[in-house]
C-alpha cells in the first residue's frame, strides 16, 4: 500500500504528470520534456529525479543525452487510465465498465 501511495503522491504534481502522460508514449532527454510541456529545464531536471527515484521512471544513455521513459506497462497503464478518467469526468462523456 505505502508504494502504490508513494506512486500517487508523485502523481499528483500536474508537472509531473506531463511529464509521466509524454514519457508513456515515449523516450526524451530533459531539453525536449522542457519544450514540449513549457517548464523550465531545470525544474524538469528536478521532478525527473523524483519521478525515478520513486520508480516510476527509468533511464538510459545515448551518446552525451540522458533518455527517461516510463518504467514500464503498469506505470503506462496507470497513466492512461487516470487520464481517460480525467477525460471522462470533463467531457461527460458516458461511464463504462
Amino acid at each position: 500500500m505505502d508504494t502504490a501511495v508513494d506512486a500517487f503522491r508523485m502523481l499528483s504534481d500536474a508537472t509531473r504528470l506531463r511529464l509521466m502522460w509524454l514519457l508513456s508514449h515515449g523516450e526524451y532527454d530533459v531539453s525536449s520534456l522542457a519544450t514540449a510541456i513549457e517548464v523550465a529545464r531545470p525544474s524538469v531536471s528536478q521532478h525527473l529525479a523524483k519521478l525515478r527515484l520513486s520508480g516510476l521512471v527509468e533511464t538510459r544513455r545515448d551518446g552525451r543525452r540522458v533518455l527517461y521513459r516510463a518504467r514500464d506497462v503498469h506505470v503506462r497503464a496507470l497513466i492512461n487510465e487516470a487520464l481517460f478518467h480525467a477525460d471522462h469526468e470533463v467531457s461527460g462523456i458516458p461511464r463504462h465498465e
